[in-house]
């Protein structure tokens, strides 16, 4: 069988992700200290937990409605009002298995052969080839560190054609951590207001953002409910990230739509998370407060540490990452992960893996404990003064 000849053109185009790279081969290494991976290292509430055991025990293990449990969606209902100011209806929300599918869906839904996907970079690595597997044009966007890595209106409005069909909107950001202030967002609505453009907004991090501003969803903001598509789940509020749990909150004939994809393609999201996440929305507010405010802490070491070493960057004021400059090096992002993991035995993730505007950067997580990331730091350091790259006062 020539395998090459059948495998479908788009899907072999796909490149593999740099980030699963890195952890492979930190993997192998067992004295390897990892900052690569966007999972807390929290574990899941106990009372989540507790939840998801008291579901096997009661024999609730049956498939679900195929948006999900009713009670479930009515919760998330509640949740994106308390917390965002959202008003949804349930028929306005799915239930997906992890936020992936919930972007996997609203693409499929949306984009047909030829249409144009704005997409900031850098970000997520999921966006892209979704749009290639649906004959979508990626459109790049290449935010910029002097603006903090924020989408502007101005490039936005360069970047829309008559062929734009929809715009990924990646806030808080992976891997930058940038968030976007609520002026931000009216720019930006301003742009869009007038066209027939969708938005996919998402918030995945929407709880995890730092300072007295909160996350503002770009769905609340006056005329963009009616066309956003809010992506948002349970694996980094609630360190729920086995769980495979998230959801896509929008307009109901989209929903529809891409409920109709999902029972086709999976069914149902798992049972057992389901009912878990009903108590992470009811009891577990405290706990995102407390996960939000370790984090925080973490964060300004981590970047207290890195601008002193002279990798240098930008304040970042949402998710779990830094994204610092290692143009120091003089090296591109691969050669410097790869060396650093090589000599030092620290796995960080090059930017480029998150679109060619990263080439320059490099993403570390601080969902770690402060020992853990003090011992990274001590490794960056010495791998720095090693090589003559180490800032000097």
């Amino acid at each position: 069988m020539n395998y090459n000849e059948l495998l479908a053109p788009a899907a072999k185009a796909m490149r593999p992700s740099g980030i699963r790279k890195f952890f492979d081969l930190a993997s192998d290494m067992p004295h390897c200290i990892s900052l690569g991976v966007g999972e807390p290292d929290f574990k899941t509430p106990w009372s989540v937990r507790d939840a998801g055991i008291r579901s096997l025990e009661q024999g609730r293990t049956k498939y679900t409605a195929n948006a999900g449990l009713k009670e479930l969606r009515a919760e998330i209902c509640r949740y994106l009002e308390r917390r965002f100011d959202l008003k949804y209806d349930v028929p306005q929300i799915l239930v997906t298995v992890g936020g992936s599918e919930a972007i996997d869906l609203a693409i499929r839904a949306l984009v047909k052969p030829g249409d144009e996907v704005i997409i900031p970079e850098p970000c997520f690595v999921c966006y892209e080839p979704i749009t290639q597997l649906t004959g979508g044009v990626p459109v790049h966007i290449a935010t910029r560190a002097e603006d903090e890595f924020r989408l502007t209106a101005e490039q936005l409005k360069a970047a829309i054609t008559p062929r734009t069909k929809l715009v990924i909107f990646p806030y808080p950001n992976n891997p930058t951590g940038a968030v976007m202030s609520a002026q931000d967002l009216e720019e930006i609505a301003a742009v869009l207001r007038d066209t027939n453009i969708m938005v996919l907004s998402d918030e995945i991090y929407s709880e995890l953002t730092y300072g007295l501003d909160r996350h503002v969803s770009f769905a609340s903001l006056p005329g963009m409910a009616e066309r956003t598509i809010v992506v948002n789940g349970f694996s980094k509020s609630y360190a729920m990230t086995g769980w495979r749990l998230g959801y896509a909150a929008g307009p109901e004939p989209i929903i529809q739509i891409m409920t109709k994809i999902h029972q086709s393609c999976i069914m149902s999201a798992p049972t057992t998370s389901q009912y878990a996440a009903i108590t992470a929305l009811r009891q577990c507010d405290d706990q995102i407060e407390m996960m939000r405010d370790e984090y925080n802490r973490r964060r300004r070491y981590v970047v207290k540490a890195l601008n002193e070493m002279g990798l240098t960057c930008f304040e970042p004021r949402g998710a779990f990452y830094v994204f610092p400059s290692i143009q120091v090096s003089g090296l591109s992002s691969e050669e410097f992960c790869e060396r650093l993991l090589r000599d030092k035995e620290v796995a960080i993730i090059p930017g480029d893996a998150f679109g060619a505007s990263g080439e320059g950067y490099a993403r570390i997580s601080y969902a770690y404990s402060v020992d853990h990331l003090q011992t990274a730091m001590y490794r960056i350091r010495a791998f720095l003064q090693e090589n003559g790259w180490l800032k000097t006062e």
